[in-house]
C-alpha cells in the first residue's frame, strides 16, 4: 500500500507539472477577451463551490460517514482537474479553448466524477476513490470527444447539450451504476444506510448551494449575450422541480421526505442542461416540473424495488437525480429545439449509455481487486478517533 501511495503521489506531481508547463506559454488575449475570461473565471469559482461545498455536503446524509464523504470529495476533485488538464495537453488537438475554458471543462469532468462516486459512496476505501477518478476521467473525456467533437466519426451532426444533461449527468450516473453493479457485496446490500436530522440538514445545505450556483454551471461556456437568458431558464427549471418535488413527495409518501427535497429539487437543473440556452422560460419551467416528478417518483417508488430486485445499492440515488433527468433533458431537446438533428441527438444518448455502462463495469472489477471495506458507511475504519454521530 505504501508503494501504491508513493506512486500515486508521483503521478499527481507529474500531472500538475506537465499540465502547468503546457499552458504557461499561452499568450494573453485582447482586452475584450480578457474581460470575458474574468467573467468565466467568476462562474468557474461558482462551479468550484458546487463541487466542494454543494456535492460534498449533499452526500453527508450518510450519518456516520461525513468525514469520509468530505475527504473523498476533496480527493476526487483534486485528481480529476489536473488529469483533465493533462488530457488537454496531449490530446486537445482540435480544441482551441483557452485556459479558463479548459478549467471549466475540467470542472465539468469533476462534477460527473462526483456523481459517479455517489453511486458507491460509503463502500470504497479512500485510495479506491482516487483509483476511481484515475479510471473515470479518460472514459469521460473519450465520451465527451465522441459526442461533442464528432470523434471517430460516430456522430456527424450537432448534438444539443449545452449544460451537460447527457455528457455530464447521465454519463456520471450510468458509470456509477456500472461500478456499483460490479462491486456491491451482500453485506453492503444488507447494511442499512443510516441518516438522522443533523445529517439531513447538512445534505439540505449542500442542495441549496448547488441550487444557487446551478445557473453559473449551465451558462459557464455560453456566449456572453446568452448568459442572462440561460440563467433565467435554469432558475425557472429549478423552481419547477422544487414545487413538483414537494407535491409529489407528500402525495407518494404521506409526509415530506428530506431526501426528496435535498435531491429531486435539483432535477430541473439536470434536465434543463441540454436546452438551457435555447428554451423559452415557460418551457424551462415545464421541463423542471416534469423532471421533479420523475426524480421524486424514482426516489419514492422505484429505488427500493430496484435495489431489492438487483441486490445492488445506489447509495445516493444518482440514477434518480442525474440519470433519469439527464436522459430526459437530452430527449427534451428533440421537442424544444427546432431544426435539431434527431439522429445525432439520439446517437449521442445511446453512445453515452454504452460507454458509461461498459466502462463502469470494467472499472468496478478493477477497483474491487483492491478489496472492500470491512464495514460500509462508517468513518472509523480509516479515520482516527471514534465517531461521535
Amino acid at each position: 500500500m505504501r508503494n501504491y501511495l508513493k506512486a500515486l503521489s508521483l503521478l499527481t506531481t507529474v500531472v500538475l507539472t506537465i499540465g502547468g508547463v503546457a499552458h504557461a506559454a499561452e499568450i494573453p488575449g485582447s482586452s475584450l477577451a480578457a474581460l470575458t475570461d474574468v467573467q468565466k473565471y467568476e462562474r468557474a469559482i461558482h462551479i468550484m463551490a458546487m463541487l466542494l461545498v454543494g456535492f460534498g455536503f449533499l452526500m453527508v446524509f450518510v450519518k456516520k460517514y461525513g468525514r469520509s464523504t468530505l475527504t473523498a470529495t476533496y480527493l476526487l476533485v483534486s485528481v480529476s482537474l489536473p488529469l483533465y488538464f493533462l488530457k488537454e495537453s496531449y490530446f486537445g488537438i482540435e480544441n482551441s479553448a483557452g485556459i479558463i475554458d479548459t478549467l471549466i471543462l475540467a470542472e465539468f469532468a469533476a462534477a460527473s466524477l462526483l456523481i459517479c462516486a455517489g453511486a458507491v459512496l460509503g463502500r470504497l476505501k479512500m485510495h479506491q476513490y482516487l483509483l476511481l477518478g484515475l479510471m473515470f476521467v479518460p472514459f469521460y473525456a473519450l465520451n465527451e470527444w465522441i459526442v461533442l467533437n464528432c470523434g471517430l466519426g460516430l456522430i456527424t451532426g450537432k448534438v444539443v447539450d449545452t449544460g451537460g444533461s447527457i455528457v455530464i449527468h447521465a454519463f456520471g450516473a450510468i458509470f456509477g451504476l456500472g461500478v456499483a453493479a460490479s462491486m456491491t457485496t451482500h453485506q453492503e446490500y444488507e447494511t442499512a444506510i443510516e441518516c438522522d436530522e443533523t445529517s439531513d440538514r447538512y445534505s439540505l445545505l449542500g442542495s441549496m448551494v448547488l441550487w444557487i450556483f446551478w445557473p453559473s454551471f449551465c451558462s459557464a461556456l455560453v456566449a456572453p449575450a446568452d448568459v442572462p437568458k440561460t440563467a433565467i431558464n435554469v432558475i425557472l427549471a429549478l423552481c419547477g422541480s422544487t414545487l413538483a418535488t414537494y407535491f409529489a413527495s407528500v402525495k407518494l409518501r404521506g409526509k415530506i421526505s428530506a431526501a426528496d427535497i435535498a435531491n429531486a429539487t435539483l432535477a430541473g437543473g439536470v434536465a434543463i442542461g441540454s436546452t438551457c440556452a435555447l428554451a423559452v422560460p415557460g418551457t424551462s419551467f415545464a421541463i423542471g416540473i416534469l423532471a421533479g416528478l420523475v426524480s421524486t417518483f424514482g426516489f419514492a417508488v422505484i429505488q427500493e424495488k430496484l435495489t431489492d430486485l438487483t441486490k445492488k445499492v445506489d447509495t445516493c440515488g444518482v440514477f434518480y437525480l442525474h440519470g433519469l433527468p439527464g436522459l430526459l433533458g437530452g430527449i427534451a431537446a428533440l421537442v424544444v429545439v427546432s431544426g435539431i438533428d434527431f439522429a445525432a441527438q439520439l446517437t449521442a444518448i445511446l453512445v453515452t449509455i454504452i460507454i458509461a455502462a461498459s466502462a463502469g463495469l470494467i472499472s468496478g472489477k478493477v477497483i474491487a481487486v483492491l478489496g472492500s471495506r470491512s464495514v460500509p458507511y462508517v468513518d472509523n475504519e480509516e479515520f482516527e478517533g471514534e465517531s461521535t454521530d
